[in-house]
Parts: structure tokens; C-alpha cells; sequence
């Protein structure tokens, strides 16, 4: 390291952000993800069993996934080589991945290669990572906020352990706070600092269990009300107005967009406006798509509502149309509007069941013939004895007649309930079947 190297690692201690400083030196100054870091668990066993096998780090950001593989790699003889997928590439890659085959040729030492956001990698740098990795030459560790098994090739996953990270608990948060306001070298705990018990339940909720966010958030708070020797209030509207954004967890290609489109369908489907506006919000303010959600109510209206309000999907309908129309923001009056309507909407999936049955009837080639008389009359073929009754020759509208093939007589694929417009349907059959066992 030349004199000019270490200028710049004095200045980057000195200055770095305060995330950066409180990073974790080691696994007693790790804070969370007890369920695979606790004694006895995963993690543990494997380090001190000294087998590190590849592994991808999955969940939220500011949760401590490059941390931890910062320590892991610290606590072994390799070495440590740390890519980020969004400034690397297959150049870059193959020497990173040339050179680890040298020193475990040449030097008998092994690599540890991390790789930062691996989801950002295409399929064919995740192809050349798999003989690396399948032959033991590097160590992989991924870090991924986006699903895996979503975004990295399924053969590359197939060689690697997927440890799930969580975000950090309550207490977690709390201790981190703690930590850092009596740290006086890394930390805070140069100045004089009081928060309140308010302040800092605000701080833990709007940071979701991301510790950089929490931090950085801290940080300004502290700076900016830093005035000498005084002491410094950090209050809930001095911490409001250090936070450019409230920290929604919401990546829109992974986890959380199918967890949170689920809990909303979910909710309509389970009548309760309330929770939908919630989950819909939270869908709005992420920057969800919102023909997406749109076309997922449409699916709604018709799966879980059917004929008990046969309205539903022509509110939807109409629900598409018009976001298309105005757009955001005033496309999120009409969303909340159809979301409320069909969350306190009769539910019934009749219909959705009854073609479910019906195509698995077809599916599994059962085969019914037509028949004859239900056939188009124009090709002579389908001449036949028994002649098509037409419905409204009858004074009912509606005439007794076999229009399922023989093979499916009595079949019932529709079975309409007694809730919403489905009663209307019920009590039609119940007339018409009444008025057939009169005229016989």
C-alpha cells in the first residue's frame, strides 16, 4: 500500500457514513438472524465445523448479508473477493475465477468469492460461475434482495445452500441505537444525545428492520441539530424530517410484490375493505403497476364473486378502462373505489369451480358425443330422429332437453349458492324444475 492508498483508507475510517462504521467486526457484534446464527443452528454448525459450503443470502436490504460475509470469510484462511453484479462483468468474472484456480493449483488456498445483488447477473455469468463452484475451486457466497428462485438459474441454486435472512427485530434495533450512542471512536457517542422513548419507537418503526436506514436516518438527525458543546434533542419530527422516504419493504420483482398482491386478493376475497385499502395502499405508494393490480381484481371479480353480484367484474372492467384513461394520482380514487366494492361485494366461486370441473372432465378425454339434435342442422350428417326444441315456443322460456352428451348425463358442473344474485339463480331453477314435474 503506497502513501497515497492509506491517505485514502484514513480518510474513508474518518469519513465514511456511520453505517459504514458500525458495520460488525465479528459474530458477537452481529445483531439478528437468530434462526440460523443462534447456537446450534445452521450457520453456526457449519463454522465450526470449518465446511463453508456455497450459499445465497436472501431477504431485505440493511439487514447485514455482505456483513456476514465479510466475518465468515475473516474467520477462515481463504481468500475473500467481493463482486457487485451491477459493476461487474463476464470479463471481469472469468480473471476473478482464473485466479482462485491458480492459488488452489499453485498455492493450495481457496477462495471465498462474494457476490453482491447476484440477481443482476445474466444467465451467462451465472453460467460460468457453475464449474467453478461445482468443483469446489471458489466458494461462492450470493447476496440477493430479489427472490432466488426467481432470478438465479435453477442449476446454479441447486449447488448452493439458501439461507432466508429476516429483517431485524425490535430489540435488535434497539441494541444497534444503544451501541451506536456509546460508541465515541465509531459511533455517536462524541456528542451529547438524548432521545426519547417516542422518538426512538418512531426510529425502530419506520426503518422495517433495516439497520442502514436506520442509521443513516440517525446520522442526519444527529449532524443536523449538532449545535457546539449543547446537548442534542433528537425528537420525532427532527427524525421525520431527516428521512427522504418512509421505508416501505417492497421489491416489485421478488418476494414481497407476491406477498403483498396475495394478502390484498386475498383480503377482497375475504371481505374486508379494510385490510384491501391497506395492501392496496402499500401496492400505490411502492409504485406498484397499477394495470397490474387492476387486471388482478378483473380475475377477482370473476373467480370469487361470480354470479352472487354479477356487477362486480363490470365495475372492474370499467376499473381498467378508466386508470388507463386518467392515470396516476387520481387513478388511485377509482382503484380504492373498486377495491371497497368488491371487498363488500356477496362472494361465491361457483362458476369458477364449475368450469374447473368441466375442464378437467375434457382434460382427462372423456369423450362425449353431441347430440344429434344439438348439432348444426346444415350438414346433412346430423340428420335426426329427435328434433331440437327451441325455448321459446314453451310459455316459460324454458323446456325440458338433454344438452349434455350422454356420456355426462345428470352431470352438475354449476351448483349456484344461496348468497347474492346467486339466490335469483337458485330460486329460477327451483321454479323451472317445479313447472316441468307440473306438466308431467
Amino acid at each position: 500500500m503506497n502513501l497515497f492508498d492509506l491517505n485514502l483508507e484514513n480518510n474513508l475510517k474518518t469519513g465514511a457514513p456511520l453505517a459504514d462504521r458500525m458495520r460488525p467486526r465479528n459474530l458477537d457484534e452481529f445483531l439478528g438472524q437468530d434462526h440460523i446464527l443462534s447456537e446450534g443452528k445452521y450457520l453456526r454448525r457449519v463454522l465450526k465445523a470449518g465446511f463453508l459450503p456455497s450459499m445465497l443470502f436472501y431477504g431485505p436490504p440493511g439487514i447485514g448479508k455482505t456483513t456476514l460475509a465479510k466475518i465468515i470469510a475473516n474467520s477462515t484462511s481463504k481468500n475473500f473477493v467481493e463482486l457487485s453484479a451491477v459493476t461487474s462483468n463476464v470479463k471481469e468474472l472469468r480473471k476473478v475465477l482464473e485466479d482462485a484456480e491458480e492459488n488452489l493449483k499453485f498455492h493450495n488456498v481457496n477462495t471465498i468469492l462474494f457476490i453482491d445483488e447476484i440477481h443482476r447477473f445474466n444467465k451467462s455469468q451465472q453460467d460460468a460461475l457453475l464449474p467453478f463452484v461445482e468443483r469446489g475451486i471458489v466458494v461462492l457466497i450470493g447476496a440477493t434482495t430479489e427472490n432466488p428462485y426467481f432470478e438465479v438459474n435453477k442449476a446454479l441454486l441447486s449447488r448452493m445452500q439458501i439461507l432466508n435472512f429476516l429483517p431485524l427485530k425490535d430489540e435488535d434495533l434497539n441494541k444497534l441505537i444503544d451501541n451506536t450512542l456509546e460508541d465515541e471512536i465509531r459511533g455517536l457517542g462524541k456528542y451529547k444525545i438524548k432521545i426519547n422513548k417516542k422518538a426512538r419507537d418512531f426510529l425502530i418503526r419506520t426503518s422495517s428492520g433495516d439497520a442502514r436506514y436506520l442509521l443513516n436516518s440517525l446520522e442526519l438527525a444527529v449532524l443536523s441539530e449538532a449545535n457546539g458543546e449543547n446537548e442534542i434533542i433528537i425528537s420525532e419530527e427532527v427524525l421525520e424530517n431527516s428521512m427522504v422516504r418512509k421505508n416501505i419493504i417492497y421489491d416489485k420483482g421478488g418476494n414481497e410484490h407476491y406477498d403483498t398482491i396475495s394478502a390484498f386478493i386475498k383480503s377482497v376475497r375475504g371481505s374486508d375493505p379494510n385490510a384491501a385499502l391497506y395492501y392496496l395502499a402499500k401496492m400505490i405508494e411502492s409504485g406498484e403497476d397499477i394495470k397490474f393490480i387492476a387486471r388482478r381484481l378483473i380475475i377477482l371479480a370473476s373467480e370469487d364473486i361470480g354470479n352472487a353480484n354479477p356487477m362486480g367484474i363490470v365495475v372492474a372492467s370499467a376499473c381498467f378502462q378508466n386508470i388507463s384513461a386518467v392515470g396516476m394520482p387520481e387513478a388511485r380514487i377509482i382503484l380504492g373505489q373498486t377495491t371497497a366494492y368488491l371487498a363488500s361485494s356477496p362472494k361465491s366461486n361457483a362458476a369458477y369451480l364449475g368450469i374447473n370441473k368441466a375442464l378437467e372432465d375434457v382434460r382427462n378425454n372423456i369423450k362425449g358425443e353431441i347430440p344429434q339434435y344439438l348439432r348444426d342442422q346444415n350438414n346433412p350428417a346430423n340428420k335426426s330422429e329427435n328434433s331440437y326444441l327451441y325455448p321459446h315456443d314453451f310459455p316459460s322460456g324454458y323446456v325440458k332437453q338433454e344438452y349434455l352428451p350422454q356420456e355426462f348425463k345428470d352431470k352438475k358442473y354449476y351448483q349456484p349458492k344461496d348468497i347474492g344474485y346467486e339466490k335469483e339463480i337458485r330460486k329460477y331453477f327451483k321454479e323451472i324444475n317445479e313447472d316441468e314435474k307440473t306438466e308431467n
